[in-house]
């Protein structure tokens, strides 16, 4: 999230952080809520075609969701487990969107959403292993075109226009841009990493 997004999110969340640590509610419990709501809510109404309700109840979901960061901030408890968790829990979010899609489009037997939607499922995954792997080897992959929040962003967004009456084509298109984003999104991690391991063998050029 930008730094404006952080600004705007701890203006709107931050009493609601507050009154959560109060109550003795963990972080963590706070993320595994998120997750299990985004999850329940995609693959109920996104695979049934509600396309205006579905999208907006996961932003709204999403946007609570990132509560836990401003608690842990204001426990001082932002511990490696929280990003860990909070990493693994988001790629079971995501995963439930993009099915949520993909299970809609087999029902409404429009093919091409059902091809862009797996392609974004798979690719999506592949853009946080990169980073990930790369940090476990010592290095750094991070960056690109096709960040979590960009992706979300593209996905609900056409999805609600459809749902708001534009034609499927829309989604299609978006999913389409989207899964070639986050291609080359993946091509500039690995290339970052290739650079970086350069010396490796004694490669020079």
């Amino acid at each position: 999230m930008s730094s404006k997004g952080r600004v705007v999110t701890n203006a709107i969340f931050g009493p609601v952080a507050r009154a959560l640590v109060r109550a003795g509610v963990s972080p963590d419990t706070v993320t595994v809520t998120g997750t299990v709501l985004t999850v329940a809510v995609a693959l109920w109404l996104l695979p049934s075609g509600h396309f205006v309700a579905g999208p907006l109840a996961i932003t709204v979901v999403v946007l609570i969701d990132s509560v836990d960061g401003l608690m842990a901030r204001m426990l001082g408890r932002s511990t490696r487990w929280g990003a860990f968790l909070d990493s693994t829990l988001d790629r079971l979010a995501d995963a439930a969107i993009f099915s949520g899609i993909l299970l809609w489009s087999i029902g409404a037997e429009e093919t091409w959403v059902l091809g862009t939607a797996l392609a974004c499922l798979v690719l999506g995954s592949v853009v946080p292993y990169a980073k990930a792997r790369a940090e476990g080897l010592g290095m750094t992959a991070s960056g690109g075109i096709a960040e979590r929040a960009d992706r979300l962003f593209v996905a609900l967004a056409a999805v609600l226009a459809v749902g708001l009456g534009a034609p499927v084509a829309v989604l299609v298109v978006a999913l389409g841009l989207l899964a070639l984003a986050s291609l080359y999104t993946v091509g500039q991690r690995m290339a970052a990493v290739r650079r970086q391991t350069r010396g490796d063998l004694g490669e020079t050029g």
